[in-house]
């Protein structure tokens, strides 16, 4: 654990800030996962720190929850059917 924790601060993950006035503070918790490979032997030990979405409130701690994402095939199949650019100098 002191080494999650170590990287994390070495690494810049996160900067302390004061609380802004009329906002609630998040918690955050551990969550632990053990890798194994194929023979199921221990092939590492992870660890994350995560905040505790659940207890937001819609409307006080967030307006939306939407992020649009782009899949890179669909950015190709749409550059693909752009008709060719012809770029006509005239003097």
């Amino acid at each position: 654990m002191p080494d999650e924790i170590h990287a994390l601060e070495s690494n810049s993950t996160w900067s302390l800030v004061p609380l802004p006035a009329n906002k609630r503070l998040i918690g955050c918790k551990w969550v632990y996962k053990v890798k194994q490979n194929s023979d199921c032997t221990i092939e590492r030990l992870k660890a994350r720190l995560v905040a505790k979405g659940y207890t937001q409130l819609k409307g006080v701690d967030y307006k939306e929850t939407y992020s649009s994402v782009a899949k890179l095939v669909n950015v190709k199949v749409f550059l693909q059917l752009q008709p060719p650019r012809i770029d006509l100098f005239i003097n």
